[in-house]
């Protein structure tokens, strides 16, 4: 088991979109909310992802291809 710390940007049509539920359930991967802030046109959340590196990689591809930004974080500083 590993972790890893992402920022996830959601565009405003995915906004409402369960995403983070998704990859959690579809990837087995624990999904720890550490920052979020949503508003009308645009919300991102700071996310600290557990499980096996191989799907934290598969859900992290599968959450860009839905068109989510994400952006490595080290320690609380967002790189990207």
């Amino acid at each position: 088991m590993v972790k890893r710390r992402v920022m996830f940007t959601f565009p405003p049509e995915l906004i409402k979109e369960p995403i983070i539920y998704n990859l959690g359930q579809q990837f087995k991967v624990v999904t720890n909310i550490r920052r979020a802030d949503v508003n009308g046109d645009r919300g991102w959340v700071v996310l600290e992802l557990e499980g096996e590196s191989k799907d934290i990689e598969n859900g992290i591809a599968w959450v860009m291809s839905r068109g989510v930004r994400v952006d490595p974080v080290v320690g609380d500083i967002v790189e990207g």
